[in-house]
């Protein structure tokens, strides 16, 4: 990454809040099931120190989840000991969307050892897989900020991790991309399946006021003599698919209106340059969720 400069983090929303308990009890109940056998040959009162450390370069995201991994595990285990069960302390040594180097140490965990081994392997997927996209949106943001264009704002996709998709796109926003829309429910997006199934893009984007006038109407158009329509009938978005850098370089020559303009379709460093188009508001790519690797994590006992 060109730069270790925090972006501004975003805020915790209700929704996101509230999705965290339930995706770490699924996690915990996948992997737990009817309980962890192996953890059952340490004493039951043992308690002992972990570091967990990054082996990569990345930006690290999901403090949230990791904390609710450990929170989930320490109530179930206090009503298995009446009560004298010790909670695990969680001491980060890194700030949430923060850049790290190899190597470097990300928190430490203090606590019950069956808790601490239990709770590992969920902990560091949630941590590996947001921090992994943090890291390609924090890449995606810094090439648009240093292209022609810097104004031009990188969206991500609902190319998910199904269960994940509130998560994954807080931490799209942590590396510095918006979020396009949450689901099919905030927003309309309409594809060449839509036009087709309703007759046109003109009758499409009429329907989709008369269903709802206060949501985002988007169309998706696949040449120039589609996008004319979409502006003919006052769309609010219309995303570009696969034109080329030529095509883009014609929006000059067209009155656009109060329409915004979204590029989109196998986007790489290449054509985020090539799109910085005064034209363009926003490019979109599937690529910020669903092409990443998951960042090394190891955690060790100390003592």
């Amino acid at each position: 990454m060109a730069s270790t400069e925090q972006a501004q983090i975003p805020t915790l929303n209700n929704q996101v809040l509230n999705d965290i308990p339930q995706c770490v009890a699924r996690a915990l109940e996948e992997d737990i099931g009817s309980g962890d056998i192996t953890a059952q040959l340490i004493p039951q009162q043992q308690c002992a120190t972990a570091v967990v450390i990054c082996r990569d370069q990345a930006v690290i995201c999901g403090r949230p989840w990791v904390d609710e991994v450990f929170r989930q595990l320490d109530s179930a285990a206090a009503k298995q000991t009446d009560g004298t069960h010790e909670s695990t302390e969680v001491k980060w040594h890194i700030n949430e969307g923060d850049s790290v180097s190899p190597n470097q140490k990300l928190f430490t965990l203090r606590g019950n050892t069956r808790v601490l081994l239990t709770g590992e392997r969920a902990a560091l997927n949630f941590l590996q897989t947001l921090s992994a996209t943090a890291t390609t949106a924090r890449q995606y943001a810094e090439i648009s900020l240093n292209s022609a264009n810097s104004q031009i704002k990188i969206l991500d996709t609902r190319k998910t991790l199904p269960g994940l998709r509130l998560a994954q796109k807080y931490a799209a926003a942590v590396g510095g991309c918006q979020n396009h829309r949450i689901g099919l429910y905030d927003a309309f997006l309409i594809k060449e399946n839509h036009i087709a199934a309703c007759g046109g893009i003109g009758k499409a984007i009429a329907k989709a006021r008369e269903i709802a006038a206060d949501k985002l109407v988007e169309v998706e158009v696949e040449t120039l003599e589609e996008l004319h329509q979409a502006l003919a009938a006052k769309a609010d978005v219309v995303m570009l698919d696969n034109f080329s850098p030529a095509d883009i370089e014609a929006l000059s020559s067209i009155d656009l209106g109060e329409t915004k303009i979204e590029v989109s379709g196998d986007i790489t460093e290449e054509k985020i340059k090539a799109y910085s188009h005064g034209a363009v508001d926003f490019i979109s790519s599937g690529s910020i969720t669903k092409h990443i690797r998951a960042v090394d994590l190891s955690m060790r006992l100390v003592d």
